[in-house]
């Protein structure tokens, strides 16, 4: 029972993070603005993944849960990243790396906030006493620490690997991302 419950939260890990490459390449229609999150996600746990083993956590249910609603958070704040340096690239005005530079300078300040939000909700989480804290606490260490590093990489790796992979379109786009705007817009 318990390895059917561990295969199944792999089986959504990986379906979770197939929906939000897919989701990235539909949006952006730039398979160069997918790799940035592809590679920020697994830096991102990895590091969580360390954390729990210093705290001497297993993997187990919770923070399994824990790390499929990290991929979430941890993906969020490279999205914000990548959108908007996309964004400012395309205009024409900004070479890669302006562009990286002004769209850090405008969103730096929400990505830390978000970070800081989320850490005090689950921060006192990991305090509660008794048998339910510990298993809160292994929830709430998991994502804590989740949202960190990926708070970390959206203002260190995320803009160093758009500077990197980045490049403006050349302006023809392929039929069906042309019809996905057109109903879009």
């Amino acid at each position: 029972v318990i390895h059917a419950s561990i295969d199944e939260v792999m089986v959504t890990f990986f379906e979770t993070t197939l929906l939000v490459v897919l989701v990235i390449f539909l949006f952006l229609q730039n398979w160069r603005a997918v790799i940035i999150p592809c590679i920020t996600i697994p830096v991102s746990l990895i590091g969580t993944l360390a954390v729990m083993a210093a705290f001497g956590f297993s993997i187990n249910t919770l923070t399994l849960f824990g790390l499929i609603l990290a991929v979430a958070i941890v993906v969020d704040d490279a999205i914000v990243v990548v959108e908007n340096a996309s964004r400012l690239l395309e205009t024409g005005q900004y070479s890669t790396r302006e562009a990286v530079t002004k769209a850090m300078g405008e969103i730096t300040g929400p990505i830390v906030g978000v970070v800081l939000v989320l850490l005090a909700v689950f921060i006192p989480t990991m305090m509660i006493s008794g048998i339910s804290g510990e298993l809160y606490k292994q929830f709430a260490l998991t994502i804590a620490a989740a949202t960190f590093f990926s708070g970390f990489n959206s203002l260190t790796l995320t803009p160093a690997l758009c500077a990197l992979f980045l490049r403006p379109s050349s302006g023809k786009k392929f039929i069906f991302y042309r019809n996905f705007n057109k109903v879009y817009d």
